[in-house]
């Protein structure tokens, strides 16, 4: 049978990452009512689910088994959706738009947005740790632990915490990827790492699937700074040109906008050099390294 191209895989992907987690989701009909409707609402129906792709994308290096992949797919989503709930907040980036709709804060209120993202947290956290969801625990623990550490002080929550301090001000490109290793990266690198861990993968290749992973952490932060500063709100689904308008440090304002587009070139064929060792299961890691980077050209 003839493989997929990358665009109907990546349509069929995102399908299938959207039906796992409408079912890993509660019920809007379940109390409290305005809590799952509001969780629903900001997590189902929109964004390009890159994560999820990234798990299931290193999932296929692994073999590893549908469920266990849908569920390390919907825990990595929601922990991102919990993050720019809480970023969209007034306290954080104060935004009204998000996905091409109204921010969770909008469109019900500053405490409903707060208890979505705590709520959202939790819930990757319940769905990585249903008992027998490996086959190996010791693998499920790992799994947990990668998640955790990406999430916390130590991983996004402390980036964030970075980026809010450093408005205003002017930071180095070494002070910048520290802060975008940790906001955007770590993460991502949570993603692939996950999808890896789902199946069966050597220590060796985990070595080699992180420092892919990291390179497309930094490739992705890169893209998203050049897009904001020259694409409009309508192709973004989010406010078009904020982090000049709050004099945040991006790439484009510290090395130019042509200059962060020879990086991010840069990134796409280090992440490409990190998978040379493996066959053609990485495909679909390979095609997903093309497809962030085209997001600017």
């Amino acid at each position: 049978m003839t493989e997929a191209n990358f665009t109907d895989w990546m349509a069929r992907q995102q399908q299938r990452a959207e039906h796992a987690l409408e079912q890993a989701l509660p019920a809007a009909t379940l109390s409290p009512l305005r809590l799952h409707e509001a969780m629903r609402y900001t997590t189902l129906g929109g964004g390009k689910r890159v994560r999820p792709l990234l798990v299931y994308a290193a999932g296929e290096l692994s073999d590893a088994q549908t469920g266990t992949l849908d569920a390390a797919a919907s825990a990595v989503e929601c922990v991102h959706v919990y993050s720019l709930v809480h970023d969209d907040m007034p306290c954080m980036d104060d935004d009204a738009l998000r996905r091409g709709k109204p921010t969770v804060h909008v469109q019900y209120d500053d405490a409903t947005a707060l208890l979505v993202g705590d709520a959202l947290q939790t819930q990757a956290f319940d769905l990585l740790s249903t008992p027998g969801l490996f086959a190996d625990p010791a693998r499920q623990l790992r799994a947990i632990h990668t998640l955790a550490r990406a999430s916390g002080s130590r991983g996004m929550a402390g980036g964030q915490a970075i980026d809010l301090a450093s408005v205003g001000k002017e930071l180095s490109r070494a002070e910048l990827e520290v802060m975008h290793l940790h906001k955007t990266g770590a993460l991502i690198r949570a993603a692939v790492l996950l999808g890896a861990l789902s199946g069966e993968v050597s220590d060796d290749a985990l070595q080699h699937l992180d420092r892919y992973a990291k390179c497309i952490g930094l490739l992705f932060q890169v893209v998203d700074d050049v897009l904001d500063a020259v694409a409009d709100t309508a192709t973004l689904g989010k406010t078009a040109g904020k982090d000049a308008a709050h004099n945040k440090p991006t790439y484009v304002s510290i090395l130019g906008l042509s200059e962060s587009k020879q990086l991010a070139r840069e990134l796409a064929s280090e992440a490409e050099a990190a998978l040379a060792g493996f066959d053609a299961r990485a495909r679909r890691l390979r095609e997903l390294t093309h497809y962030i980077l085209s997001r600017q050209f």
